[in-house]
């Protein structure tokens, strides 16, 4: 029995003029990005690396993470319709992004950044980009309550909200689900760094939990989640969603568990043996 019910009907454009809009879904992205560029700032700034980096590695992730999530949605879920209509492929103002092509748009961002800067490697880097990361999934899934996207089957949890803009059924507040997973994600990656963890642990590692949490919460909200797109892999209690979402957990399980190989490249360079050539 439903205790009590939140009928959601927030307008998802904070203000309009003319054919100009701002929507909060917008507005709680860029505030992601704005956000992790200050904590790639200081985190730059800790480890000694060049901060004027930090421009050029804002556009690359932009790209990639756009560029990814927009062939990720057209590309796994509706490939024979894009296939047929390339065109529409850019009309990224139109919906359609898919988060798991725009991890892989931001991994092959990364790697195409990191190799001409030695000092800034790949999973160095991937390690570092997790924290904001987590903080900006967590903004972006904001952005999606907000548009009334992304809920959950129909429910009768005490909690449930009724997306007045989609239909009268109280459902399950996903966003509000996978918004706070990230969340948490975040705060414990925050102290992981600042209380010197990173410094402890191999290359890698902070990436893998990254994985592992954020995939692992996609695999099980899933589960509770409205199907977005009229697709369906025949498999029973599997969606594409947590399909995509397996090869990413088995990379961070092994991230996550690999001993290291070599040492560390996460000392700051203020200490020379963790930066001579032979321990890089």
């Amino acid at each position: 029995m439903i205790l009590d019910v939140i009928r959601w009907n927030v307008s998802p454009e904070i203000w309009t003029i003319g054919p100009f809009q701002l929507r909060w879904y917008g507005l709680l992205f860029a505030t992601g990005f704005l956000i992790g560029f200050y904590i790639m700032q200081r985190i730059y700034r800790r480890e000694q690396r060049p901060e004027k980096d930090l421009d050029t590695l804002l556009g690359y992730i932009l790209i990639g993470t756009i560029v990814g999530a927009r062939l990720g949605h057209c590309f796994f879920y509706e490939p024979e319709y894009y296939l047929a209509h390339p065109i529409e492929i850019i009309k990224v103002w139109e919906g359609g992004l898919a988060s798991h092509g725009g991890t892989i748009g931001v991994f092959l961002a990364l790697f195409l950044y990191s190799r001409k800067r030695p000092n800034q490697p790949f999973l160095w880097l991937a390690d570092r980009l997790a924290i904001p990361t987590a903080l900006t999934a967590s903004l972006i899934r904001l952005g999606n309550l907000f548009n009334s996207e992304i809920y959950g089957k129909i429910t009768d949890v005490p909690w449930a909200f009724i997306f007045e803009r989609v239909d009268p059924h109280p459902r399950h507040p996903t966003q509000i689900y996978e918004a706070a997973a990230y969340l948490v994600l975040f705060i414990l990656l925050v102290v992981l760094y600042w209380r010197g963890i990173y410094d402890k642990w191999a290359v890698g590692r902070p990436l893998g939990l990254f994985l592992l949490w954020v995939f692992g919460w996609r695999v099980l909200i899933e589960w509770v989640k409205e199907p977005q797109e009229a697709f369906s892999l025949g498999i029973p209690y599997l969606n594409m969603g947590q399909l995509l979402s397996f090869p990413f957990l088995a990379i961070g399980l092994y991230l996550l568990l690999r001993k290291r190989a070599s040492p560390s490249f996460n000392q700051p360079l203020s200490n020379p043996v963790a930066r001579s050539p032979k321990s890089q």
